[in-house]
């Protein structure tokens, strides 16, 4: 009944921090598994749903560590559009652009994740504080963070030679 329910969240979320379905899938299966062993320790103190994330965004970091040390060949894949989640979220009224879901892979990941959980999932701060266990102060830093080292990473993305322009690439009438 857990997975019925955060189902869509837990994948949504590992999705947008992973950035590829096949691992999100993977950051799912791993952070439900971790919540089935670990659920005796959860103390109530905070929501379900706010330990939940926190044990998803924990499966992400394992997961985005370990593709660190085994990185794959490029294939190109990645240039791909993902697709969509098995159900829809609310977050998917957020339609990200290719560029915009190639950007954000290059923020790091204690950036990346307080932009997901505030500016994608619509969490307040207070919450993305809870779930993360760091300070409200912490969050608004690494969301400004965030949001620079995206548009740094959304300039540079435009600037690459054969990146199409504003006209470029569309589909003729």
């Amino acid at each position: 009944m857990l997975v019925e329910r955060h189902e869509r969240r837990v994948f949504n979320l590992a999705l947008r921090m992973t950035g590829r379905e096949e691992d999100a899938r993977d950051a799912t299966q791993d952070a439900f598994l971790t919540a089935l062993r670990k659920l005796s320790s959860f103390r109530g103190e905070a929501a379900f749903t706010t330990w939940m994330h926190r044990v998803t965004v924990n499966a992400c970091y394992d997961l985005l560590r370990k593709r660190q040390r085994n990185p794959l060949l490029d294939r190109g894949d990645d240039l791909l559009p993902l697709e969509p989640p098995p159900a829809p979220d609310h977050a998917d009224d957020t339609s990200l652009s290719i560029d915009v879901q190639r950007a954000l892979r290059r923020v790091p990941p204690d950036f990346r994740v307080v932009m997901v959980l505030h500016d994608v999932q619509d969490l307040p701060q207070d919450e993305v504080a809870a779930i993360l266990g760091i300070p409200v102060g912490t969050v608004k830093s690494r969301l400004h963070r965030g949001r620079v080292a995206l548009a740094k990473a959304l300039h540079e993305e435009r600037e690459r030679p054969g990146t199409p322009g504003p006209s470029e690439g569309t589909m003729p009438r």
